[in-house]
């Protein structure tokens, strides 16, 4: 009995340790979806080489548009990309299959069989989309200018194949090797599986939009220009690093806008109190209509971009604007006071406080309707006045949600942003204006110097997350509460 128990006991385990390497299969395959380096549509180098499977797959303008001129000149044939486009949809298609069978592996048994029976189906699928391609690429290889198109299948093709395959193989033997459900077996997922699988579209958006792109960091290790390639004829190791740190101009213009930067920052985290008095006294206002309507104007400058707001500034503060004609009229001279280079720190502060006050006290006013009433109550017994129920209730109540927002606050200390700047600068305040990611957006987009952007965002990237360390550390010292 001992020994039969050994065996199930092994057996299951076996099961087991099979599920973790088909889950964690499913997951390079899909990671792999969003590689162009693995793409197994480029079949010719007419495709454009940073395109991935994925874009492929759901996109056929973005297919062809470099192909076009070899398709009016005859060298390939239209439908060929039309089979390779459905190929790639078909293999993406195939892929959710395997995610649904991924994602079902973690239920009861019942469920986990059917999860096998869709990667099985998911998989078959894909490997007809493969085919699929493979035809479209003996379409291009029998052309008769085979040489202008250079067909080749990539390492791509049969690297994510031979994964499908694997994939396949590890279903098939799950569905032989697992115990049949009884009966009264449901198709049952547990809480804790419920709320991961909730969370995971949100992870993959967070990987794909923050983690993927630190892949451009290898930027910084290569002499770079604009449309060219990456090997090893370009690469060039720490030389920007280095010109980063050696060049005097550089140097001076990084300790420049840097002063400007921490400056402006610095201008926020003092005022970052404002938007949670703003909420307090907003909330003080009894009548509802007067704080709905001053709430809902104070929110609106928030959705107006930067450029209208640089319209407004205009019909206000330019020679031409409001303020100079009054001037104008009683005799004096107009003047433009978006031009001036005096107090330019303090007016992108004020601003950048009437376009997003209103919004960050959102934040604050949902905070404030969490404090328990009985406290207000309580405190009126004992009589308590306005002002003391704010700052004994209202301001304690406010207090954790303030030190959070001032973390990730000081976390993108280096992060300003460069719209407001880009609309508001000119030659005669460039130099007080110039912030981190101006300077980056002007270095590299205005004077091509790509690597060396990178290595300054490399730089700006490593900084902010040793201050959130930092201040994390620092709040959990002094408060006993940290947000890591």
């Amino acid at each position: 009995m001992h020994s039969n128990e050994a065996k199930k006991a092994t057996k299951k385990h076996s099961i087991e340790m099979i599920f973790y390497l088909y889950r964690f299969s499913i997951i390079l395959l899909v990671i792999s979806l969003f590689m162009p380096s693995l793409n197994p549509g480029r079949i010719t180098s007419l495709i454009n080489e940073n395109m991935s499977l994925f874009t492929s797959g759901i996109s056929y303008s973005s297919l062809i548009s470099n192909t076009l001129r070899s398709i009016n000149l005859g060298w390939v044939q239209g439908e060929t990309f039309k089979i390779l486009f459905i190929g790639c949809m078909l293999v993406c298609a195939g892929v959710i299959g395997a995610v649904v069978g991924g994602c079902t592996s973690l239920g009861s048994l019942k469920l986990r069989r059917l999860g096998n029976v869709f990667a099985i189906i998911g998989n078959v699928i894909s490997l007809i989309g493969f085919g699929t391609i493979r035809a479209a690429y003996s379409q291009i290889s029998m052309t008769a200018y085979p040489e202008r198109v250079n067909p080749e299948i990539p390492i791509g093709f049969y690297i994510i194949m031979g994964l499908i395959i694997f994939i396949l193989v590890l279903s098939l033997i799950l569905l032989i090797v697992q115990p049949k459900p009884s009966e009264n077996d449901e198709y049952e997922l547990q809480q804790k599986y419920k709320l991961f699988l909730l969370i995971i579209p949100f992870i993959a958006l967070v990987f794909v939009f923050s983690y993927l792109p630190l892949w451009g960091w290898r930027y910084a290790f290569f002499d770079y220009k604009a449309g060219g390639t990456l090997s090893k004829d370009n690469y060039v190791g720490f030389k920007w690093f280095k010109f980063l740190l050696e060049n005097k101009a550089t140097r001076n213009d990084i300790v420049r806008v840097l002063r400007n930067t921490l400056a402006m920052s610095g201008l926020g985290l003092a005022t970052s109190w404002c938007s949670m008095a703003f909420a307090i006294l907003l909330c003080e206002i009894k009548q509802l209509r007067i704080r709905r309507f001053i709430q809902t104007f104070t929110t609106v400058p928030n959705f107006i971009s930067w450029v209208l707001v640089y319209s407004f500034a205009t019909l206000i503060f330019s020679s031409e604007g409001i303020i100079s004609n009054i001037i104008v009229a009683r005799g004096g001279i107009a003047v433009n006071y978006l031009l001036s280079d005096q107090h330019t720190w303090l007016k992108m502060l004020v601003w950048g406080m009437w376009k997003g006050i209103g919004w960050s006290a959102i934040v604050y006013i949902a905070g404030i309707s969490g404090i328990d009433q009985q406290l207000y109550e309580a405190a009126t017994v004992d009589g308590a006045g306005r002002f003391r129920k704010m700052w004994h209730i209202t301001v304690p109540g406010l207090l954790p949600t303030y030190f959070v927002l001032l973390l990730l606050q000081i976390s993108g200390i280096l992060s300003n942003g460069m719209e407001q700047y880009l609309v508001f600068e000119n030659p005669n305040n460039t130099r007080e204006i110039m912030v981190l990611d101006l300077y980056v957006y002007k270095l590299g987009i205005g004077s091509g110097k790509i690597p060396l952007t990178t290595v300054v965002g490399m730089v700006k990237s490593i900084v902010s997350v040793t201050l959130l360390l930092g201040a994390n550390k620092f709040s959990k010292l002094i408060r006993g509460e940290s947000l890591i």
